[in-house]
């Protein structure tokens, strides 16, 4: 039924479609509002409506009510409804136990020779100096430039 309706809907959204192409805009007389004649308005007087107008109207009506209709039908009898336990991917995970948890292992350096770091200086406005370790062939990092003013 709901497939019947779709057929219906698509029809109908062409035939507007090709209703409101054939139509003459109000816009195309738009320039004699300016001093070319039309006295009603800048977009032309309001004439009485035509077929063209008269059935795209019905058109939009039918659109209108067939797009509520299958609203309303969709959300009756469309999808399963399962009370917002829907989670997608994870859909599958939620039968799994969780797996227990373990306590952290302590950490260990990556490398044994770097020196772990210094505690804080008691002046936090004066930087603790590194720790001067040096093995053979190391080369000193070089000083950052000063500026000159």
């Amino acid at each position: 039924m709901f497939v019947i309706f779709s057929v219906f809907y698509i029809l109908i959204a062409a035939a507007m479609t090709v209703l409101i192409l054939l139509q003459n805009g109000e816009g195309a007389s738009a320039g004699s509002g300016f001093g070319g004649g039309a006295s009603a308005t800048v977009f032309g007087a309001r004439g009485s409506a035509n077929f063209l107008t008269r059935a795209t109207g019905v058109l939009a009506a039918l659109f209108f009510a067939l797009s509520l209709g299958m609203g309303v039908y969709l959300h009756n009898h469309g999808t399963q409804q399962n009370n917002g336990a829907d989670l997608g991917v994870m859909a599958g995970m939620s039968n799994q136990p969780a797996p227990a948890k373990q306590a952290p292992a302590a950490a260990t350096p990556a490398n044994p020779e770097v020196p772990a770091a210094a505690p804080a200086a008691a002046n936090p406005a004066v930087p603790a100096a590194p720790a001067a370790s040096k093995q053979q062939g190391e080369v000193p990092a070089a000083p950052a430039p000063q500026k000159q003013h």
